[in-house]
């Protein structure tokens, strides 16, 4: 299995402060990796430095030669008056033909919404309209920054499976991040979680086993998360340091998707990071 991307020892330091440091992290062809973590815990900045833009200030970004990357921002601002159909956003950032374009867009989905204002567009048709365009360079790597945000939870048990239909298909690698601490994807081969550093790493458990989610998102939903136990053998102060946890235990978050019991507590930072 090839390794795509791989950051070693990376740390980005901004405004006399470190906003990630000692980031140890890689993405292999046909596994998809998640990155989770606080608000402000890093997500967006280590994103961005295996992406380019973003210069490191200590260690290393390593990508594969000729590797093609296609990238789903967390954020994309439209103007609300500006004339933009889907057709144009797909073609804006390179030069397609249109029969690739309605390719694109059919394989997410939503080739029906090819003449539809941008503006016009449901949180998930919009996600999906992002996906297909960094599918149109036919990446070796996706990166997806939250892809699912905006989506409730019948859309983004859909996200998932469209994503993890197109692992499969491709065997492209994917680094995405997500916006909560404990359910993942379940096809996650892999979930790194960061706060300013790497936390820990661990497999993601089945969810399906687990009935009060089953009640809550249905069958479907049921099949496309899974819960991510996490395994820190420390806490973080209150200036973002970490510390040791005495008798370094599991931290076991098996429970509700909104009733989540810690043993510490991680505070937000005070950086314009968004991950």
């Amino acid at each position: 299995m090839s390794t795509l991307v791989t950051a070693k020892r990376l740390g980005i330091r901004r405004g006399g402060r470190w906003l990630v440091h000692d980031i140890d992290l890689s993405v292999n062809a046909g596994e998809i990796v998640t990155l989770i973590g606080p608000n402000g815990g890093g997500k967006t900045t280590v994103i961005r430095a295996l992406l380019g833009l973003l210069q490191a200030d200590a260690g290393s970004v390593e990508l594969a030669r000729d590797v093609s990357i296609g990238y789903v921002p967390q954020k994309m601002q439209i103007d609300r008056v500006l004339p933009l159909s889907v057709r144009r956003l797909m073609t804006m950032t390179g030069r397609h033909s249109q029969d690739d374009v309605r390719a694109a867009l059919a394989r997410t989905g939503v080739e029906k919404l090819v003449d539809r204002p941008v503006q016009q567009l449901s949180g998930g048709e919009f996600q999906r309209v992002l996906l297909a365009r960094a599918l149109l360079r036919t990446p070796d790597l996706l990166i997806l920054d939250e892809p699912v945000q905006g989506v409730d939870y019948s859309g983004e048990a859909a996200l998932y499976e469209l994503i993890a239909e197109i692992r499969d298909s491709t065997g492209c690698g994917i680094l995405m991040v997500s916006h909560d601490l404990h359910v993942v994807m379940a096809a996650t081969d892999r979930v790194v979680c960061l706060n300013q550093h790497v936390c820990c790493t661990g497999v993601p458990s089945d969810v399906a086993r687990h009935s009060e989610y089953r009640r809550l998102f249905g069958p479907r939903a049921v099949e496309a998360y899974a819960i991510y136990q996490h395994d820190h053998d420390h806490a973080h102060d209150l200036h973002g340091d970490a510390v040791p946890i005495d008798g370094h235990h599991h931290h076991d978050h098996d429970h509700h998707h909104h009733d989540h019991h810690h043993d510490h507590h991680h505070r937000r930072h005070r950086t314009g990071d968004a991950g």
